[in-house]
């Protein structure tokens, strides 16, 4: 689920808008030795709150109103599930301060997180250059010849030990490997390097598309608007996305977005288009902004060349929010008697006066005007205005419910529905009128077109858990059988025999074995190592042990089982700001994070240190910035991203590493082997 602004007015209609479903702050009470902590919360994303405490040292005790009973142990950084009998406690011993957080949905939980000045101190100490003398002999026979990856030292194992001095820059690495070791690599899900990226803020290929649809820059901090990037820029970066070692590409969806803008962030101070992909409009069409359609075929013919999958965002849950260019060029909604004279010819010129921001442009709108039939229709969308039935709070049911007021689609519903009314009179759509379909059926048609016609990979799910099991499940069938299409019409393609993919974000969950597995899903994102891992594991990989035996065990207890780790990401936050922009912070997530049991992902410019762009009042657009392509050409940058290269480089080659059996060799220096089959590393750090 993004963190996007709230696009409505909270002055007028915006009550059509779903505000009185607006959730309440946490019902949580918190004590430090007895004496109440005031909790005054921030709430900078739907259903997300959070609060900085200055904590003496102490025993913290938070819970519920009604809670009764003994309370349990909190950890920090754990997720902690909460309910209304919820009672915690944790010993402060560091005074200082600390971040709480609370996620309020259908699962509610909560962490605590120390910030970085009063952070546990560190066991990692700096290498100091000297050679490391590592036990191997678990893994490899007297006599083998191993070879360094980083350094590309060769050293033969004698008395089941080798010695070797890492090299000057590898922060004390030893990626050790056989020396004669295969080429031929077997790819395998769990292992895959995931590169996300947001396709406008990536590489502008071609500059002729990009104000399609009238779509404008607003010529101040460009926060919400469409910059360029598109899909003809994502082939022109397909060897350097090779060189990182990356075999899944996964591309914000491509499909025609609402054309106009909604006012960003809670005091609507930009102007925000669907630069992200999710606010879809029409599912049968690219947007004009990404490209054409030879151009989607040339980037996944030559990504496939390059051993390269590509995955598509996908959005069962909703469509985007109604605009005034769309109103205008596409013939639905309605104003509010004499307001046409405020309108420019081109209403989406139009510009708020002195006292107003841009959420006004909803004072405009009449939202109760029979002529918003002309919309989605009722039928397809629950979204509170005119006969539309209103969303219930997501709170109360995360499957009917509205996400950041958007229009929630009825994919529950059993009755079948005829074509929405406004693509029935959009001249370039593909959609077709189907007997008997139900929207889940429209919806999953078109999604799986892209599989069956372009040869689609896979697809990452948004917003998993506020769409019913059942649409996952079909969405998933249709698309195996589409795939299955495509490789038959595509013998020749190097990917016509790899399976179709999917992984869905369901916002908080770990990398826990899951109900949605079972429903279409081959892994889930795991939250959990943002949150608990990323940190100290950058610090040093010794941090990371306990983690790595956790999420190697769970793979090795169910060979069908998968998750996706990351640091940053653009619903979330940005590492390299969280660690307050140190490079060697950076350098060691490379580390952190290459060297995970499972499938991970790259968030676009983690390898070169991208930095927050402005946010406005929604903090979650600073996570968007345009990719630093610049800085790479800058020696502290590029000797980062070789870092970062030769790490994903030879995670790509070991399918062992995310596969594999954990095994921790030697505490001093930290050393672990992974193992699979005939595949054998062994990576130590000397730190």
């Amino acid at each position: 689920m993004r963190r996007s602004s709230l696009p409505t007015s909270l002055t007028t209609l915006a009550c059509v808008l779903l505000c009185q479903f607006a959730s309440a702050e946490p019902q949580l009470q918190a004590w430090l030795d007895q004496r109440p902590v005031p909790l005054q919360w921030s709430n900078p994303a739907p259903q997300r709150y959070s609060v900085e405490l200055e904590l003496s040292a102490g025993q913290l005790r938070l819970q519920a109103p009604n809670a009764s009973g003994s309370a349990q142990p909190l950890a920090l950084y754990q997720r902690q599930d909460w309910h209304a009998g919820s009672s915690f406690n944790l010993q402060i011993g560091a005074p200082g301060r600390y971040r709480l957080m609370f996620q309020e949905d259908a699962q509610p939980h909560l962490r605590l997180l120390p910030l970085r000045e009063n952070a546990p101190r560190s066991v990692c100490r700096a290498w100091q250059g000297e050679a490391l003398s590592v036990a191997v002999g678990q893994v490899f026979a007297d006599g083998e010849v191993l070879r360094d990856a980083y350094s590309g030292q060769l050293a033969t194992v004698e008395n089941g030990r080798v010695e070797l001095t890492p090299a000057a820059h590898s922060d004390g690495l030893l990626l050790l490997e056989p020396a004669e070791a295969s080429t031929e690599v077997k790819h395998d899900w769990r292992n895959a390097t995931v590169y996300f990226v947001i396709t406008d803020r990536f590489a502008n290929g071609d500059t002729s598309n990009d104000r399609s649809y009238g779509r404008q820059p607003d010529g101040e901090q460009e926060i919400g608007t469409f910059h360029g990037g598109d899909l003809r820029g994502l082939t022109g970066k397909l060897d350097y996305l090779q060189q990182l070692g990356v075999n899944a590409l996964w591309i914000s969806a491509p499909f025609e977005q609402i054309h106009g803008w909604v006012g960003g962030g809670d005091k609507g101070d930009f102007r925000h288009y669907a630069y992200h992909g999710y606010y879809p409009m029409d599912f049968t069409r690219l947007d004009a902004n990404m490209g054409t359609e030879d151009e989607l075929r040339e980037l996944i013919a030559q990504a496939h060349a390059r051993g390269i999958r590509v995955l598509f965002d996908v959005v069962l849950n909703h469509p985007g929010y109604s605009t005034l260019a769309d109103m205008q060029q596409l013939g639905f909604g309605a104003l509010r008697s004499g307001m046409a004279q405020h309108l420019p010819p081109r209403w989406s010129d139009w510009r708020p006066e002195g006292f107003e921001n841009l959420h006004a442009y909803h004072n405009l709108i009449d939202y109760q005007h029979a002529a918003w039939r002309n919309w989605w229709g009722k039928d397809w969308v629950r979204a509170g205005i005119a006969d539309y039935d209103a969303p219930p709070s997501a709170l109360v049911d995360p499957i009917k419910g509205s996400l950041a007021f958007l229009p929630d689609f009825r994919t529950e519903n059993p009755q079948p529905v005829a074509l929405p009314p406004f693509l029935q009179r959009k001249a370039d759509t593909r959609a077709v009128p189907r007997e008997g379909y139900r929207v889940r059926d429209y919806l999953v048609e078109w999604l799986t077109f892209w599989v069956r016609e372009f040869g689609v990979d896979g697809f990452r799910g948004d917003t998993v858990k506020h769409v019913e099991l059942e649409s996952w499940a079909a969405l998933r069938q249709a698309a195996d059988q589409a795939r299955a299409d495509w490789a038959a019409a595509n013998p020749d393609d190097p990917m016509s025999g790899s399976p179709f993919w999917m992984v869905g974000e369901v916002f908080g969950h770990g990398p826990q074995v899951n109900v949605y597995q079972a429903n279409g899903f081959d892994a889930l994102i795991n939250f959990d190592f943002q949150g608990q891992l990323a940190a100290k594991a950058s610090e040093c990989l010794s941090q990371a042990e306990e983690g790595y035996r956790d999420y190697a065990e769970l793979l090795a207890n169910d060979a069908g089982h998968n998750f996706m780790s990351y640091a940053s990401s653009h619903d979330t936050s940005l590492f390299f700001a969280e660690q307050g922009e140190q490079l060697e912070r950076q350098r060691g997530l490379a580390a952190a994070l290459l060297l995970s049991p499972g499938a991970v992902q790259i968030y676009y410019g983690d390898e070169s240190a991208r930095p927050l762009g402005p946010s406005g009042s929604d903090p979650q657009q600073g996570t968007r910035s345009p990719m630093n392509w610049a800085a790479q050409q800058q020696a502290p940058i590029a000797e980062l991203l070789e870092h970062w290269r030769i790490l994903g480089q030879f995670r790509a080659r070991h399918p062992a590493i995310g596969a594999g059996r954990h095994q921790r060799l030697s505490s001093q220096p930290y050393a672990f082997a992974r193992t699979l089959g005939d595949d054998r590393v062994v990576i130590v750090q000397g730190r």
